[in-house]
C-alpha cells in the first residue's frame, strides 16, 4: 500500500517510517502538512498517516483538504489525547485516531480497519449517488404520467406509453419522460 506520512518530529517520523515499511508498505514522509499536500498530490497515497499538530498546515486542516480533493483512508496520529482535539478529528471524514508511542500491531490493526471503513463509506455513498438519481428519475416520470393523463390517458395507460416509447426507441424511462416534458 501507498502510505502518506506526516509529523514534524523526525525520530518519530523515521520510526513510523520504518514500521511501515517492515509492514511491506512504501512510504512517503512529509515533515510538515504543506509538503504533505504535496507529496499526496505527486504520489496519490492510497491512505495518510497525519500527526495534528505539524507547522505550516497542521494535520486537522490537511486531513479536511485530502477528504475533499483526494479521499483515501486517514488516520490522525497525536501526542495529545485531548478532548478538544478529538471533538475536532470526530467531525472530518477520517477512520482512525491512534495516540503516540505507536506500536507496530497497533498500527497494521488500524490500517486494516481504517481501509475497511472507508471502503465500506465509499460503497454507501455510491449506493446513495443511485438511489438519489433513481428517486429523481422516478419523479420525471411521474411528471410525464401525469402530463400524459392531463391529456386524458388513465395512469396506467400513461406509463404504458412510456415504456412503449422507452422500448420502441431503446431509451431509459428518465429519457422518455424528459422528452414529453419538454414537448
Amino acid at each position: 500500500m501507498r502510505i502518506l506520512i506526516a509529523d514534524d518530529e523526525p525520530i518519530i517520523r523515521m520510526g513510523l517510517k520504518s514500521m511501515l515499511q517492515e509492514l511491506n508498505h512504501k512510504v512517503y514522509a512529509a515533515v510538515d502538512g504543506r509538503e504533505a499536500l504535496q507529496l499526496a498530490k505527486q504520489h496519490r497515497p492510497e491512505l495518510a498517516i497525519l500527526d495534528i499538530k505539524m507547522p505550516k498546515l497542521n494535520g486537522l486542516q490537511v486531513a479536511d483538504t485530502l477528504a475533499r480533493t483526494q479521499p483515501m483512508p486517514i488516520l490522525l496520529l497525536t501526542a495529545f489525547s485531548q478532548a478538544e482535539l478529538v471533538d475536532i478529528a470526530t467531525e472530518l471524514p477520517i477512520q482512525g485516531y491512534l495516540v503516540k508511542p505507536i506500536q507496530p500491531q497497533e498500527l497494521s490493526a488500524a490500517i486494516a480497519v481504517a481501509s475497511k471503513r472507508f471502503a465500506d463509506q465509499q460503497a454507501l455513498e455510491s449506493e446513495k449517488i443511485k438511489l438519489e438519481e433513481r428517486l429523481a428519475a422516478r419523479k420525471l416520470i411521474d411528471r410525464a404520467k401525469g402530463k400524459l393523463m392531463g391529456q386524458g390517458y388513465s395512469e396506467e395507460d400513461a406509463y404504458r406509453i412510456l415504456q412503449k416509447q422507452a422500448r420502441d426507441n431503446n431509451q431509459t424511462m428518465k429519457q422518455v419522460a424528459e422528452a414529453v416534458l419538454n414537448l
